[in-house]
């Protein structure tokens, strides 16, 4: 039985992000079920899923101007760097114990993070698909690049 299943609770009240994180929680239950055999092409596959999910969720802060955008993807970066060093190692005990870890991980990352993250977006009208921004008068004001 998996580690991390999908509860509505997980729901963020942004489509996009919802979609994803449902889809993750899928991919990571595939791998907690699979075979020896199947375990490093599966996690190959949760590895592809999750830079694409991080990648869009960076977009999402940086067009909204996240107040927490660099901590949030600084912890993208860090969940990223070690679930591609387990599947170099190619350990399926080790992958196995991360992907336990990682429903742990998941669980706390949306109730936080990405709750902050998808209040933002509601509240300043942040449409996924376009990028449009429907109150910018609520953003905060863009920060000087250092």
């Amino acid at each position: 039985m998996p580690a991390l299943n999908w509860s509505d609770e997980f729901n963020l009240g942004v489509a996009a992000m919802d979609a994803v994180h449902r889809e993750f929680v899928a991919l990571l239950a595939e791998v907690e079920n699979a075979d020896d055999a199947r375990l490093a092409p599966l996690w190959q596959r949760l590895v592809e899923h999750t830079q694409g999910h991080f990648d869009a969720e960076d977009r999402y802060m940086a067009a909204a101007r996240f107040f927490a955008a660099h901590c949030h993807t600084t912890h993208h970066q860090m969940v990223l760097r070690v679930m591609r060093d387990a599947l170099e190692k190619s350990d399926p005990a080790h992958i196995r114990q991360l992907a336990r870890e990682l429903a742990v991980w998941f669980a706390r990352h949306a109730e936080t993070m990405d709750a902050a993250l998808a209040g933002h977006l509601l509240q300043v009208g942040f449409d996924p698909a376009s990028g449009a921004i429907a109150r910018p008068e609520l953003m905060p004001a863009e920060q000087p690049v250092h």
